[in-house]
């Protein structure tokens, strides 16, 4: 966009719009991370179908991104961002019925629903905040993003963990000693613990998307200056940008690497013998390292390093920390496992900058892929949950370490691929 077309107040207040946005993303994704131990108590379910709730979630983001940028094409970012909101606030009501009949299924279809809200939101969200001042700062109003995302995200599993979670271990003892109908009556009233939050979800939601509706976020264009668009003159096809594609495969493997870091935690916790009680509050320790990631993005981004720098020290962290939580156990490996927020916190920030890069007329189509990658979140964490059947929850940890010497990778040299395999320096 022209940053001449607004006022320094319209963007800030667009900046506050979206900053909301960011906060609403975080609080509905990180949920994640306690439904998996609830559901596979309240559904007797082993790792791998509990992680379906990932997989639900994020498979919506691969399946909804192309959808979501002709949905924002015909209906522009506000009213794109209010059906989004609606969206989100059905798939939440679809745990009501999911929880009065203690179907997993229903429960699936309500976070599928809730992410392609969510995958409607997110299209909108970051291209403009990437594109909504100089692209050498991306990064930091990025990571301001992201702070708000975090906060979020910290606070939504211990509200909602300290409802559905309460006196879980107990339950489970009691509920394995129990004979067959006592224990599908107590599983039935552990399952409907979840109706009232949701309930409540679902009403801000719908609130939010008359608030969104009624505001007057201004539209914004991705740039196309001479250089790019004479650049450009001779593509024909998105698949020409070599360090998109690349990009989005790397953004693809960070999305599931955050994920298992976030949401697994929990469920880590508890198969190291740490009451649930307590294990629900890993996950806003990881959230809490990638908070401090965020603030150190805001304040040293571009003015002490540049986010490709960023980029190659979050990779470098990553393959520290994972391999020590490989090596260690109990509360010392949960802590390496936490300090994989702080590894990932500056990789989104980086790695979308850097794929969108002179796209110029295909900047909307390539954050369409940016988009689809999150399914990255759907996939890993899946095959984290199999390799947890079939081994343990420590071990599986391994599936992590590759994925980050591919951001490395893309840090060093991906980034720069040019057609034709060139490197440009």
């Amino acid at each position: 966009m022209n940053d001449g077309n607004y006022s320094a107040p319209n963007i800030n207040r667009s900046m506050i719009i979206i900053g909301a946005l960011f906060f609403i993303f975080g609080f509905v994704t990180w949920l994640s991370s306690v439904l998996i131990p609830y559901l596979k108590i309240a559904c007797q379910l082993n790792n791998f179908k509990a992680y379906l709730v990932v997989f639900s979630f994020y498979i919506s983001y691969l399946i909804m991104a192309i959808p979501s940028a002709w949905v924002l094409k015909m209906t522009g970012f506000k009213n794109g961002m209010a059906i989004g909101l609606v969206l989100m606030a059905v798939g939440s009501m679809v745990f009501i019925p999911a929880a009065i009949y203690r179907t997993y299924g229903f429960f699936l279809t309500g976070l599928f629903i809730q992410g392609s809200g969510l995958a409607i939101l997110q299209t909108a969200a970051n291209p403009y905040v990437a594109i909504l001042g100089p692209r050498e700062s991306a990064a930091k109003r990025i990571s301001f993003m992201g702070i708000c995302n975090g906060v979020a995200g910290a606070m939504a599993p211990i509200i909602l963990g300290s409802v559905i979670l309460a006196d879980s271990d107990g339950l489970q003892g009691r509920i394995n000693a129990m004979p067959t109908l006592k224990k599908l009556a107590a599983l039935d009233t552990l399952a409907q613990r979840v109706i009232m939050p949701y309930i409540i979800i679902s009403i801000v939601l719908m609130i939010l998307s008359v608030v969104i509706y009624f505001s007057g976020l201004p539209e914004v264009e991705a740039e196309e200056d001479e250089a790019t668009g004479s650049a450009n003159a001779h593509k024909t096809s998105i698949f020409q940008f070599p360090h998109l594609i690349v990009g989005v495969f790397t953004l693809f493997l960070y999305v599931g690497v955050e994920v298992i870091a976030g949401d697994s935690i929990v469920n880590y916790g508890a198969s190291q013998g740490i009451a649930l009680s307590t294990a629900k509050f890993f996950t806003a320790c990881t959230l809490s390292g990638m908070l401090v990631g965020y603030i150190v993005g805001i304040i040293c981004i571009p003015k002490y390093f540049t986010q490709e720098n960023a980029l190659k020290v979050s990779a470098i962290l990553g393959i520290i920390f994972s391999v020590a939580a490989l090596c260690t156990s109990g509360y010392i490996s949960i802590m390496f496992i936490a300090f994989l927020g702080l590894a990932n916190s500056l990789m989104w920030p980086s790695i979308w900058p850097l794929a969108i890069t002179d796209l110029g007329r295909f900047t909307k189509l390539g954050s369409s892929l940016l988009i689809m990658a999150i399914g990255g979140g759907a996939v890993l964490p899946l095959l984290y949950g199999r390799l947890a059947d079939k081994f343990t929850p420590h071990y599986a940890y391994c599936i992590v370490v590759p994925c980050y010497f591919v951001i490395l990778y893309y840090a060093v040299y991906g980034h720069k691929l040019r057609t034709g395999g060139a490197i440009k320096i």
